[in-house]
């Protein structure tokens, strides 16, 4: 909101300097994004109002405030002669003029308007410099009026050109289906049936509270205006603007909350400017719909409530006067006061809006810092929290970098990587096309980011996300790694390795090992996995997430070229979590015994995972005479000398016992009696 310091004066006896305003108002929660000094004194001060303070987006509003600071008396707008601000005093009933139809009153509770008979003339120079000041382009001086006052009393207005509204008749109603309007910036717009319009007796002339149409555009022809002041709906304006796409100085005001009591002051106000201005005069009674009246918010304010929350005793008389002349009707009782919160302040609801209020002006300055009363112990820190730390350490140590992705997402991308018979969860009302999903999995947002990278020049690209996903009735949260490119720097001593399964898999077996838990890889057929290269993690016999190469259909249709080779991973936190520890914390000495070592190779079926030969060998390791130390593969082979859907294993077994030194017997054994499991359980066949 760009203020103009003269102008603010002609609500307030204020002698300070634009600063000294800026930095009054400042203090009192009111932002300021820049100063601009002009000629004799006068200035702009463009200040950041908040959502919950449409009040303030006027120069009226922000006199109320700076009277309120200076303790100075606030001039409103009067329909005495000798107002400084004058008001034109014109009486309510019906106009032959015009007729007005309220069909839909609960997207409009109150609709006032008025006819007028226009001069052609110029705006007058003070009332454009004051409009340019505000951000204001002038136009003519109907429409300057309109701006003038919005700026002014901070309530939107609309002009029509009468001669062109057909059955001179305003109706407000909802939009019929298939209707349309082209608006004011020569846009047609399609309109919906939950969409409020001002139609004359044939089709829409107006989006409510957002913008007018281009058929009943005041134009340099026009004789005779009819002027439009509402109150709308705010969600019902929030949701029309946002479908439409279109924002304008109207829509931003009456989707914050307008002041259902300003309709008719601000048409006093414009017929006034006419006169003022020499632009016309009005003709007939103001046309005032108002179905149901809105009464004041009835509030209480304690004096021992305030004193509580903020920490100091405020003298009563300061109390009563800041909330006067913050608008509030104000009466004492014996424990605090009643009040009546005026409709212009949206935002004043509760106690404690009230005792802000008094806190803002009063000083927060002036409260002495204290600490808090501890009357309860502090609650136990979430368990996700270090759990989440942790999986971060891991992750950055094993070289990842951490990445932020959007939770909502496009629905194309959902569909590819949600659960069988899981659908995706669709948002009623999203932002655009691209964000209208609730994500299922971490995975496309990572997948995105990587490409993104990938395609901006970097060679290696490892990213992971801590985060939440979404499916039907509940929320998960887990975390996510997408992995492509070299997995080694660029070295002198050979060419770089690419990224692969394992590498990704390592980087899990890395988290599952700081959680404490023991995973197992079983093969798994999914959508958006190449197969073959895709794993099931399996903790303690549940399924908690997913390992694999993405396929390259996704790959490429992300915007990477097909032949980009990209793993991903992904790991329910909140599952894992829930599986019962078995870390047993104990110290065993250093081995005192020599352990030995015997190298295995083997024949067996290619599509026989790893894992499960592994887990053979283990099992048989607990009864052999040698105990089996550990297991660990070290060559694959496929190729010349090996049959075909074969492949060649190589894997070192090592056997130590903490008591003796091991006989060759007892390996020779050990090692006879594991390969005759592995003959029987997979056809292996020794090389």
């Amino acid at each position: 909101m760009r203020l103009l310091v003269s102008w603010l004066r002609d609500f307030v006896d204020v002698d300070a300097s634009p600063e000294d305003i800026a930095g009054t108002l400042g203090v009192r929660g009111f932002e300021v994004a820049a100063i601009e000094p002009l000629a004799s004194g006068d200035g702009v001060i463009d200040f950041e109002v908040t959502a919950n303070r449409p009040d303030c987006l006027s120069v009226l509003g922000l006199a109320r405030e700076v009277a309120t600071a200076y303790d100075l008396p606030l001039r409103l707008p009067s329909a005495d002669r000798g107002a400084k601000i004058p008001l034109a005093a014109t009486p309510i009933g019906d106009n032959n003029r015009l007729k007005v139809t309220l069909e839909d009153a609960d997207l409009c509770p109150r609709y006032a308007a008025a006819v007028a008979d226009v001069t052609p003339v110029a705006s007058p120079p003070w009332m454009k410099t004051r409009l340019e000041a505000a951000g204001v382009r002038p136009i003519s001086a109907i429409v300057d009026i309109t701006n003038y006052v919005l700026i002014e009393i901070g309530h939107p207005m609309h002009a029509f050109d009468l001669s062109r509204l057909a059955g001179g008749e305003l109706l407000i109603r909802r939009a019929a289906p298939g209707e349309s309007i082209t608006t004011l910036d020569a846009v047609p717009r399609k309109l919906e049936p939950e969409m409020l319009v001002i139609a004359d007796a044939n089709r829409p002339q107006a989006i409510a509270g957002v913008m007018g149409g281009r058929l009943s555009e005041v134009s340099a022809a026009t004789q005779t205006v009819a002027f439009e002041s509402a109150y709308f709906k705010p969600t019902s304006v929030r949701r029309t603007s946002k479908r439409l796409g279109l924002k304008t100085e109207a829509s931003s005001r009456f989707e914050r909350g307008a002041d259902i009591n300003a309709p008719v002051v601000a048409l006093e106000r414009a017929i006034a400017l006419m006169h003022q201005v020499g632009a016309g005069r009005g003709t007939g009674p103001i046309v005032d719909r108002y179905p149901v009246r809105r009464e004041p918010s009835r509030l209480h304010l304690r004096r021992a409530r305030l004193a509580h929350l903020l920490g100091v005793t405020v003298p009563d008389v300061d109390v009563e006067r800041i909330l006067r002349s913050l608008g509030l009707t104000v009466t004492p009782t014996a424990e605090g006061w009643d009040s009546l919160a005026p409709t212009f302040r949206v935002d004043l609801a509760r106690e404690v809006d009230l005792i802000e209020e008094v806190g803002r002006h009063y000083g927060f300055d002036r409260i002495p810092p204290t600490f808090p009363v501890i009357t309860a112990p502090a609650p136990p820190p979430d368990a996700r929290v270090p759990r989440d730390h942790l999986v971060r350490r891991v992750l950055t140590a094993a070289g990842l970098s951490e990445a932020v992705t959007f939770g909502f997402i496009e629905a194309k991308a959902a569909e590819t990587f949600a659960a069988p018979g899981d659908p995706p969860i669709a948002l009623r009302n999203p932002l655009s096309a691209k964000f209208d999903t609730l994500r299922p999995s971490l995975l496309p947002g990572l997948v995105d980011a990587v490409v993104h990278n990938r395609n901006h020049g970097r060679e290696d690209v490892g990213l992971f996300e801590i985060g939440t996903c979404f499916r039907a009735g509940a929320e998960t949260r887990g975390v996510g790694v997408a992995w492509s490119g070299p997995s080694t720097p660029l070295h002198w001593s050979g060419p770089p390795r690419e990224v692969d399964f394992y590498d990704v898999k390592g980087a899990l077996e890395q988290v599952c090992r700081a959680l404490d838990l023991h995973p197992r890889f079983e093969p798994v057929r999914t959508s958006f996995l190449v197969p073959g290269q895709a794993a099931e993690v399996l903790v303690d016999g549940r399924a908690v997430g997913v390992i694999g190469q993405i396929a390259p259909s996704i790959v490429e249709s992300r915007g990477a070229s097909r032949h980009e080779k990209l793993f991903a991973a992904e790991l329910d936190l909140d599952a894992v979590s829930r599986i019962p520890a078995t870390r047993v914390e104990a110290v065993l000495p250093l081995p005192r015994h020599p352990f030995v070592v015997r190298d295995l190779s083997i024949l067996v079926a290619e599509t026989l995972p790893a894992e499960i030969i592994r887990g053979t060998i283990q099992a048989v390791g607990d009864t052999v005479p040698a105990p089996l130390a550990s297991v660990r593969f070290f060559d694959r082979y496929q190729g010349r000398g090996v049959p075909e859907g074969k492949a060649s294993l190589s894997v070192r077994l090592t056997f130590q016992a903490s008591d003796r030194t091991l006989t060759d017997d007892e390996v020779q054994q050990s090692v006879e009696k594991i390969l005759e499991a592995l003959v029987r359980e997979h056809a292996a066949i020794q090389r």
